[in-house]
């Protein structure tokens, strides 16, 4: 019976994650974002990094709602053993969209799921991502379009960064903010989400 299902707490104040789970016809009892310190440890790479932070949103959240289940996730843009910031500043963004241009680069989601039970189920997505080399009005239009603020790497593969991409493997919501199959299955696996 649906109405027994625990609440469904969304760890994030990301609107792109709320519209994703729209796609599956999910929306969230609660949403709780947390404040946790997303500074890259010194020397770590972009899977781990990206999973010690689900988690740490994950106990945030749970600790806040301990009768729910939490569904917590981090997206971190990864070139090589580099974790690119999320784009605070025009001057941060260009040199994402620099470092981008003409290359590939991975997007690592780390997805949580933490239940009133006390147990701790996790799923780590990685896409390849390949840009186009940008051109230095592509590079300028898109600073002015803003859209990079707060977005992992400096860009959003859901907006005009589209058009940039020349390759993409894996999935498309992972690199938007949470991999919507990888999200279902654990929601299946519980029980909380049929079919």
């Amino acid at each position: 019976m649906a109405d027994a299902r625990p609440p469904l707490v969304l760890a994030s104040a990301s609107p792109r994650r709320l519209e994703l789970l729209a796609r599956l016809g999910i929306v969230p009892d609660r949403v709780l974002p947390t404040d946790i310190d997303e500074t890259p440890y010194k020397g770590e790479v972009p899977r781990p990094h990206a999973a010690r932070l689900a988690r740490a949103k994950a106990e945030a959240a749970a600790a806040q709602a301990p009768a729910a289940i939490v569904l917590a996730a981090d997206t971190v843009v990864g070139v090589g053993r580099r974790i690119l910031p999320k784009g605070e500043t025009e001057a941060q963004a260009r040199a994402c969209l620099d470092l981008l241009s003409g290359r590939r680069h991975r997007v690592v989601t780390a997805v949580v799921l933490a239940l009133p039970d006390g147990r701790r189920l996790f799923r780590s997505v990685e896409s390849q991502v390949t840009f186009q080399r940008l051109t230095g009005q592509q590079m300028d239009a898109y600073i002015a379009s803003g859209e990079w603020r707060g977005k992992a790497g400096a860009y959003a593969i859901q907006g005009g960064a589209e058009a940039f991409i020349r390759f993409l493997s894996g999935s498309h919501s992972n690199v938007v903010g949470l991999p919507l199959f990888e999200t279902a299955q654990l929601l299946r696996g519980i029980g909380w989400l049929t079919p």
